[in-house]
């Protein structure tokens, strides 16, 4: 999963983006159009999407709006469009944030920097009895430290970070064990059993990692 999607049909402007957030630390992947976006956030997720609205094919504030039935991502409009009508239009579909180009860079860092501090510094996820501390990289369950392997650690926290998402097993099995990994898919499988030993009441009868037929799994 990139930090950071960035959607814009510049190049070169969509460039220099990149070289500024890379050389904040930040991971960056870019889609040109819509259509792409939409796949690339689907097929990879993000933790930030920076949009563009005037784009080939469908425009942002489609994007924006397919988004947002999908997922509570964090999402600051950049665009052209200044007029008051565009950045209502934005807001109410779900935007974060809405900038008017040209912009200062410092600014967006600004912002961006306070996106991620508030959303996501803190390295704890809390998702009903379940408690996840990626600093420490404990798990608790009703206050008590539950023992989970490094790949069972690193499963979870994937599929609590996108908490009501839907995770095809190919995207899950890639972020934790890689394309390249000699390991077997059917892995995944065993390793969601094993999770659902520690964190379900009812391994049988699961109520927290829930089995999406025919795609993957979603943390609810």
């Amino acid at each position: 999963m990139a930090d950071i999607l960035i959607v814009e049909d510049n190049k070169e402007l969509a460039g220099l983006l990149s070289d500024f957030l890379c050389a904040e630390n930040y991971s960056v992947c870019i889609a040109e159009n819509g259509n792409k976006a939409l796949s690339l956030y689907r097929q990879n997720g993000a933790k930030l999407v920076l949009l563009d609205i005037m784009l080939p094919g469908i425009d942002g504030f489609a994007v924006c709006r397919k988004i947002r039935e999908e997922d509570n991502v964090p999402v600051i409009i950049i665009s052209a469009k200044g007029d008051k009508q565009s950045k209502l239009d934005g807001l109410n579909m779900g935007a974060d944030d809405y900038i008017e180009k040209p912009y200062d860079i410092d600014i967006l860092l600004a912002k961006i920097d306070g996106i991620f501090k508030r959303r996501y510094a803190s390295g704890e996820i809390t998702c009903g009895n379940i408690c996840l501390d990626k600093i420490s990289r404990t798990v608790k369950k009703d206050n008590i430290t539950l023992g989970l392997s490094v790949k069972e650690f690193d499963l979870l926290c994937l599929l609590m970070e996108n908490r009501g998402r839907a995770l095809g097993k190919d995207y899950i099995f890639n972020q934790i064990w890689g394309s390249d990994s000699f390991s077997e898919p059917q892995t995944l499988t065993v390793h969601i059993k094993w999770l659902r030993q520690k964190i379900e009441d009812n391994p049988r009868k699961p109520e927290k990692i829930i089995t999406i037929w025919g795609m993957g799994y979603k943390f609810i």
